[in-house]
Formats: structure tokens, C-alpha cells, sequence
């Protein structure tokens, strides 16, 4: 699976705490295997985010991503809850 990282996403990882880094690098290493993991609870946003996605990074961070087609991804957002 091919992962975009688009440039918001790039400028919010530069400044999240290392441990979190770390966790989200692990994180990914499954998502990259299955996004749909249970261990990550991937789900669909709704609202004005309906068409992203989210998993979770631990209880407080998120990726929000989206499909851009069936090999690829796209990562917009990584923080804590309130990114929705």
C-alpha cells in the first residue's frame, strides 16, 4: 500500500511528541497490512469529515486519511481528538 503524506500532515508530525512518533511508526506497519485492524479502529468520520477516515495512534492521537484508490492513501491530519 502507497502512502501519501500531504503537507499538513508533514508539518503537525514534525511537532508531536517523540513517543507519540514512535507509537504512530508501529502503528502505520499495520495499517500498511490491513487498514481495517482491529487494533487500530479505523472508522468513518461523519459530519463535514464524511469523507475520511481515522484510526487511532493510542486513547488521545488520530490519523485522518482517506481512500484515493484501492492501493493508495492519503494522510491529511495526525493530533489528538479535536482534529475532528
Amino acid at each position: 500500500m502507497k502512502i501519501l503524506y500531504l503537507p499538513k500532515f508533514r508539518r503537525i508530525y514534525k511537532r508531536i511528541p517523540e513517543n507519540i512518533k514512535d507509537l504512530a511508526e508501529r502503528k502505520e506497519k499495520i495499517f500498511r497490512n490491513n487498514p481495517l485492524d482491529h487494533s487500530l479502529k479505523t472508522h468513518k468520520l461523519h459530519g463535514e469529515l464524511g469523507n475520511f477516515w481515522a484510526f487511532s495512534i493510542n486513547y488521545q492521537y488520530r490519523i485522518i486519511f482517506d481512500f484515493a484508490d484501492k492501493d493508495t492513501v492519503r494522510f491529511y491530519s495526525i493530533g489528538k481528538h479535536d482534529i475532528y
